[in-house]
């Protein structure tokens, strides 16, 4: 990886979802923008913020697709990431920096 690079394995996309009620939600009803979870597997020497094993959120619209072994990965500048869940030390919860 080079510069501010960051390579993710995105999570499951769940084209479909669910509301609350239990209505569901067809993958081409128009709707707010949704940001989407990957883990981040390589990293490039000047990301700063981000580390590889980090759960990280982004945007799946400003991305770019590599084929890497038969898996799909995407790959994004360090900028790009909004968010990283990071795990407490105290409760083993998740909580979110940005």
């Amino acid at each position: 990886m080079l510069h501010d690079r960051v390579l993710v394995d995105p999570e499951v996309d769940s084209s479909e979802r669910q509301s609350s009620a239990g209505l569901v939600i067809p993958a081409t009803a128009a709707g707010p923008k949704r940001l989407a979870w990957a883990k981040v597997v390589a990293q490039g020497e000047h990301v700063r913020q981000v580390a590889v094993g980090d759960r990280v959120l982004y945007d799946p619209e400003e991305r770019a697709e590599v084929e890497l072994g038969g898996t799909d990965y995407v790959l994004l500048r360090e900028r790009d990431v909004h968010a990283v869940a990071q795990r407490r030390d105290d409760d083993g919860s998740t909580g979110l920096y940005m």
